[in-house]
């Protein structure tokens, strides 16, 4: 639909893209909470924005189209990364995510749910949560300015994962698609295999990496300069204040939309890295990052709807390089679909083998033997299911 654009017409269109995709979204809570109250299918009505992420939007990615634009590395780029409408999108998206979500406490509480319809709820919630708190406290952990990567920091203690912020920038993207990476899934790797291994060891990693850099500094890990001691403690007063306010199953709720939102990010992980390997030079050292570690996914809506986390590669090349100009790599490798759709299909192991592997082979093709002996080396952490 708007791949012919004008790519300076599409960016000029993006740029407030972003904030009108979320301007129709967000109303979408309410709307989702007060509908079938007086008819009494409010339990149905519960799952509806869980519907629209991995329903609607999947269809509407295909007949909307991909992104035809892509900034100029030498003019745009240096100007866009300044203009500072950028930064206030995201810091104002975190301030509504905290409303939203305390207003999604209140809706669970009052609704008359069924525990099939609680459970949709948090469902809903939490992939909202996980959309907006992880995924913009993901852009935001990246940033220097201590605002920027103090909101990211409390995006993620607002779904209790606050081990992400160090996990994913000193662990994470140093190790990108190696074996010493718990958020890299293997080639013929399940999503169900993925999972458990992600959620742990990325935790403990998160304590080790801190403990590490606080030697470094010389200071003690048991400390007020533990920063994962203060994110969690701020997770613990989110929970604490839902329980003050609505008692136990107001605990449940947070606990909840955090499990689901941390869920989201962890099958996204499965997604951006499938297969996908650093070479290994003479000495055994792996090869610098580049745009080739990582799947990029180029659908302008869910590009629009996640702040352009779907141009990956250039982010795992580009770490602090800011969301709105993000670059497509068409050499990259590149997903059938956008993340909502491939975030479906990864539940659906058969399915999910039959259309990604092929593309994995067909990308390391005439080198094979790197992918096997990458399998062959993680064997005794992961064996891959057949």
């Amino acid at each position: 639909m708007f791949e012919s654009m004008s790519p300076d017409r599409m960016l000029a269109l993006k740029k407030w893209g972003y904030l009108l995709f979320w301007a129709t979204m967000v109303p979408l809570v309410p709307f989702a909470a007060m509908i079938g109250q007086d008819s009494g299918t409010q339990n149905y009505w519960a799952f509806f924005l869980y519907a629209v992420v991995f329903g609607i939007i999947p269809i509407a990615d295909f007949v909307i189209g991909k992104d035809p634009s892509n900034p100029d590395e030498a003019v745009q780029v240096p100007a866009m990364s300044e203009e500072r409408i950028y930064r206030v999108f995201t810091l104002l998206m975190a301030g509504i995510w905290l409303i939203v979500q305390g207003y999604a406490g209140y809706v669970f509480i009052n609704n008359d749910y069924s525990i099939w319809g609680q459970l949709g709820w948090i469902l809903s919630i939490g992939t909202v949560g996980g959309i907006i708190a992880i995924n913009l406290g993901h852009e935001l952990i990246h940033k220097d300015p201590k605002l920027e990567n103090w909101a990211g920091g409390l995006m993620l203690a607002s779904v209790t994962y606050a081990g992400f912020k160090v996990e994913h920038v000193r662990g994470h993207h140093v190790h990108v698609s190696t074996p010493e990476d718990a958020s890299s899934s293997r080639y013929n790797q399940t999503l169900y295999h993925f999972l458990p291994r992600a959620f742990v060891r990325n935790f403990i990693n998160a304590w080790k990496l801190e403990k590490q850099y606080l030697e470094r500094k010389g200071h003690a890990n048991i400390s007020v300069h533990n920063e994962l001691i203060w994110w969690y403690a701020i997770s613990a007063l989110f929970a604490v204040g839902y329980g003050v306010v609505w008692g136990w199953m107001g605990v449940v709720f947070f606990l909840g939309q955090s499990f689901v939102a941390a869920l989201t990010l962890e099958v996204i992980n499965y997604v951006e890295h499938y297969g996908l390997h650093r070479r290994e030079n003479d000495k055994g050292r792996y090869e610098r990052v580049t745009p080739a570690h990582s799947w990029n996914s180029n659908y302008l809506l869910t590009n629009v709807a996640l702040f352009q986390l779907q141009r990956h590669s250039d982010h795992h090349a580009y770490a602090k390089r800011r969301y709105q100009v993000l670059r497509h790599y068409e050499e990259s490798p590149q997903l059938p679909a956008g993340y909502a759709s491939m975030y479906v299909l990864a539940w659906f192991p058969p399915l999910w083998k039959k259309i990604m592997n092929p593309r994995v082979e067909a990308y390391y093709q005439g080198e094979m033997d790197q992918l096997f002996r990458e399998r062959g080396r993680v064997n005794n952490i992961i064996q891959p299911a057949r």
